[in-house]
């Protein structure tokens, strides 16, 4: 079941994946975005999660600097405030960041494709934690692309074998504080889209994640309480040759008190494998339309196109 059907859907995991799989679909269609209850992520987890998060953003900058690692392209360790910036951005997102990705066995043949992970010996019980959470995020974003390969009418384990060992990352996420008159209303992570399969969001409950409809105006995106939001990345819109709409969108700080805090949140964005090859679904092609679909590329050398555009690569 479902809270809405004219809006951004907000469905429960817990419900068979057929009864929710249209609904997910139409609010991907229409908006990009919709919001997951029942994720199967344990709160406790999600609690000691962010509490760890607020600890390492807490250590001294040189601290964390240590773990920045130059040429990185930011896939691993930390980046510093006022690095990434959205594409075409004329300035930097006000927000520093810490990055978990997947890691291989040695001699594993998509090893060359991602770096090892590094880990802040300052705070006690972070490896675990994230290796546990990166795993639960997995599991649900799995769930997910079994509603939507429903949806589009595919096998349900469709995505299974295209994810798998995917080069998919987790951030830490962590917005300073502003300060006088411009905070309230400040953009702190530029209008933008994501790269990659699809993205999933916890913390998004602090007003200021917005999205932009198909009509040009800023929606905000509110979840309930402990739900994730996810949206469509690049990769499964071009997959999908637009059918589900891979939506610009940004932070905004919001009015009030709120204004004058940080920011923390958790995306988990759900890759590709390296080699899975992004090829237009035969569905999706429109022969009537008199326009081509993209050509297809590697989900690797896309991501690379896509780093080198925003500034990490």
């Amino acid at each position: 079941m479902t809270d809405s059907n004219t809006d951004i859907a907000v469905v429960s995991l817990a419900q068979p994946l057929d009864s929710i799989a249209d609904e997910l679909g139409r609010s991907f269609q229409q908006y990009g975005f919709a919001v997951i209850r029942d994720h199967g992520i344990p709160q406790e987890l999600i609690d000691r999660a962010e509490a760890l998060s607020k600890q390492f953003f807490a250590l001294p900058d040189e601290v964390k600097r240590a773990y920045h690692i130059p040429g990185g392209g930011g896939a691993r360790g930390y980046t510093p405030f006022g690095t990434e910036k959205a594409k075409d951005a004329k300035v930097h997102d006000l927000k520093e960041f810490w990055h978990v990705g997947r890691e291989l066995p040695e001699g594993h043949p998509l090893a060359e494709f991602m770096a090892d992970n590094v880990w802040p010996s300052e705070v006690a019980g972070f490896r675990e934690t994230f290796s546990e959470l990166y795993a639960a995020f997995e599991e649900a974003g799995g769930r997910v692309l079994e509603g939507i390969a429903l949806h589009l009418g595919l096998d349900r384990e469709f995505f299974a074998p295209t994810i798998e060992d995917g080069n998919s990352v987790m951030r830490l996420l962590r917005y300073p504080p502003l300060e006088g008159e411009e905070a309230e209303g400040a953009v702190r992570a530029a209008a933008h889209g994501d790269i990659n399969t699809i993205t999933l969001l916890l913390g998004a409950e602090e007003a200021g994640l917005e999205l932009l409809t198909a009509q040009g105006d800023w929606k905000a995106v509110a979840p309930p309480e402990g739900a994730l939001v996810v949206n469509v990345g690049d990769m499964l819109d071009r997959l999908t040759n637009g059918k589900l709409r891979s939506t610009t969108h940004r932070v905004v700080n919001p009015r009030g008190d709120a204004a004058y805090r940080a920011r923390y949140s958790m995306p988990f964005f759900l890759h590709f494998r390296p080699d899975y090859v992004i090829e237009t679904l035969p569905s999706c092609i429109d022969a009537d339309s008199g326009t081509k679909p993209p050509e297809p590329i590697s989900s690797h050398d896309y991501l690379m196109q896509r780093l080198r555009e925003i500034g990490l690569a």
